[in-house]
């Protein structure tokens, strides 16, 4: 996440925005501060962390600042684009990013390019591993050779560059009851050291069950499942959220 964001002074600076109470504007600044690309944050980390009460966030929805996506208070910066001008090239995709089109299919966001010079790269690459002739005489057998899985090609200097195999794309298992989670080894060992055997187990079945109700896609389970999952399995156990505020989030 890019340590630096901006504001559009035609939003802060207007009649509706000012006439908020300051805790409420002090939770957009904030919210805006910790928003990833598309304008998605996890509002309840953020009340929690400057200390901002539920009726700041009741506030911004009310005044169509932000729209809260779900129960565990994932909310998106309505006048996101407005506050941020991100290239395309440099933009990396929220892992909330298809919860928000779920919710509110006419959200317009920033496609995600390659850069330019990637491209070019791979253009670059691409010509080396085709059949043509290097400074007008063909390649011979010595131009490229194979041993073992190690690949040698002979570049447009005559140098040789030592090219190793890209590496196997790791296996995705599925987990839960109803088979929505899916993880590689490595990921759901990572989740077991980092968070415990059981408090995984839990969250993988949160997870499973929260997609098979509400139809939910995401990019990747595992993420999902470090950035409020856990979170919204322990608040859940705590009893920290009440089903009055649940219901006045709908209401808004």
């Amino acid at each position: 996440m890019p340590s630096r964001r901006m504001f559009s002074l035609r939003i802060v600076n207007s009649a509706k925005f000012l006439k908020m109470p300051a805790t409420a504007r002090l939770l957009y600044y904030d919210l805006c501060m910790r928003a990833d690309d598309d304008g998605i944050v996890e509002a309840y980390t953020v009340m929690t962390s400057v200390g901002c009460k539920e009726d700041d966030l009741k506030v911004l929805v009310s005044r169509d600042f932000v729209k809260v996506l779900n129960e565990d208070l994932v909310t998106y910066i309505t006048d996101w684009t407005e506050n941020n001008h991100i290239r395309a090239d440099r933009k990396v995709d929220s892992i909330y990013k298809d919860l928000l089109i779920s919710v509110f299919p006419d959200t317009k966001l920033i496609e995600r390019k390659e850069r330019s010079d990637l491209k070019k790269n791979k253009m670059i690459i691409s010509d080396m591993d085709s059949p043509r002739t290097v400074h007008g005489q063909p390649m011979d057998s010595i131009g490229k050779v194979s041993i073992g899985k190690v690949s040698l090609s002979k570049d447009s200097i005559g140098e040789y560059v030592e090219t190793a195999p890209a590496p196997a794309k790791e296996q995705k298992h599925k987990f839960g009851e109803f088979n929505h989670v899916k993880l590689t080894d490595t990921e759901y060992d990572k989740l077991k050291n980092d968070f415990g055997f059981e408090e995984t187990k839990d969250a993988i079945k949160y997870l499973d069950e929260y997609i098979e109700m509400k139809g939910t896609k995401y990019t990747s389970h595992y993420m999902a499942l470090r950035k409020w999952v856990f979170d919204a399995v322990k608040e859940k156990k705590n009893k920290k959220t009440t089903s009055s505020f649940d219901e006045a989030l709908r209401n808004a």
